[in-house]
């Protein structure tokens, strides 16, 4: 298969769809480049083999049509800084006058097109738009893996136009080989942490790992679900009446593929959803009226630490309480000094989803672990089991 790393990229205009949706302030200043960070070292590997990066993304969701809020050329700057040349900006990402911009690129000069969604077509995945896409250069690069999980035209149809020309970007090849790490060739034993509200946001997941892992520790509101579920008592806690019989058919499974379920046994209630909530620690299946479950008890955190530090290889999405509350962090940043700890021992540990990328930050986390993942979406369908558009896309 053609990669980055094998193709020539010499005197050649190279078509990037990277994720740039970045957040931007009142006065169109970026908050957190992350994302631009992260498709870097993939533009800068185009200019030092000879090519010329044509950058594609979209920003926001843009209703109707351009919109000076969502237009790339706020980021142009910043970009330029990043990557030490002057970025040129082309106030469209199709047309003749794009094209012109694009064919007169010398090599080392990078182009970035204007927001790709001021076109309902790339929504649409619309062929023909994809077409002119593809008129603006000689290759396709997809680095965007949090767009992946979409077949909007730049992210999957334009690949139709490039049948010897396409590859992935660094950050795709590394979100793979992270992923491939977790869910194809695991060091045992294997521990996937499932935090979050609801269960029937991960119940797809949850069945997918069944198959995979050795121990499932769930954390967060959807403990609530599985109290309840054996008749507990959960006060005003999180649950979801309607997936009950889910919950148990989920820990029947578990129980004939020898998967350990781990979930708090005691918990620390709050009488409110508030960060200056009362709090008190009692049993998870037998919380007072008027209270509600919001972190894992110090008994099931250490229960739940020690699975953790023995693991092989840890996946980790979603907290394990509403770790925004100091009250209530305790879990979270108990599960996330552990991950630590066994990938100081070796294991390989993988963080993703948007809560859990938040937790590892907010308590300094970052360095500790194996890898972080930039995406949502897309990491989540990816562990569902499902095909992403945009990763087939290259591959076929």
């Amino acid at each position: 298969m053609q990669t980055i790393n094998n193709y020539d990229f010499k005197g050649k205009k190279a078509l990037i769809r990277v994720d740039f949706n970045v957040p931007l302030n009142e006065n169109f200043e970026i908050t957190d480049d992350t994302r631009i960070r992260a498709a870097i070292p993939t533009i800068k590997k185009v200019i030092e083999k000879g090519g010329s990066p044509i950058i594609m993304s979209h920003l926001g969701r843009p209703k109707e049509g351009p919109t000076d809020k969502y237009s790339l050329r706020h980021l142009v700057d910043h970009l330029s800084k990043l990557l030490g040349v002057n970025v040129k900006f082309a106030n469209d990402c199709i047309g003749e006058e794009t094209k012109k911009i694009a064919k007169e690129l010398l090599p080392g000069e990078v182009l970035i097109l204007e927001n790709l969604r001021f076109y309902k077509e790339e929504e649409k995945g619309d062929e023909a738009f994809a077409g002119k896409l593809a008129e603006n250069g000689d290759c396709w690069i997809n680095d965007a893996f949090g767009t992946a999980h979409r077949a909007h035209a730049s992210t999957a149809v334009i690949a139709k136009f490039f049948p010897n020309d396409k590859m992935f970007g660094y950050l795709i090849e590394s979100e793979l080989d992270s992923l491939s790490k977790v869910l194809e060739s695991p060091k045992r034993p294997f521990t996937a942490i499932m935090g979050g509200a609801k269960v029937s946001s991960k119940i797809t997941i949850i069945e997918n790992m069944l198959d995979k892992v050795d121990n499932l520790i769930i954390g967060g509101g959807m403990t609530f679900t599985f109290v309840k579920a054996h008749g507990g008592k959960i006060g005003s806690s999180l649950c979801e009446d309607d997936f009950l019989e889910t919950a148990l058919r989920i820990e029947k499974i578990a129980a004939e593929k020898g998967v350990k379920i781990i979930m708090a046994h005691d918990v620390v209630a709050g009488d409110a959803f508030s960060a200056d909530a009362n709090t008190q620690i009692c049993d998870a299946n037998n919380i007072p009226e008027g209270w509600l479950g919001l972190d894992a008890g110090p008994e099931s955190i250490k229960d739940m630490q020690k699975v953790i530090e023995e693991s092989g290889t840890i996946l980790w999405n979603g907290p394990v309480g509403v770790f925004e509350f100091e009250k209530f962090e305790a879990g979270s940043r108990a599960a996330g000094n552990a991950i630590v700890t066994a990938t100081k021992k070796g294991a390989f540990s993988l963080v993703g989803g948007g809560d859990s990328v938040a937790c590892v930050n907010k308590f300094d986390l970052a360095e500790g672990v194996s890898y972080i993942s930039t995406a949502g979406g897309a990491l989540l369908e990816y562990l569902e089991g499902r095909i992403l558009p945009g990763i087939a896309a290259v591959k076929e």
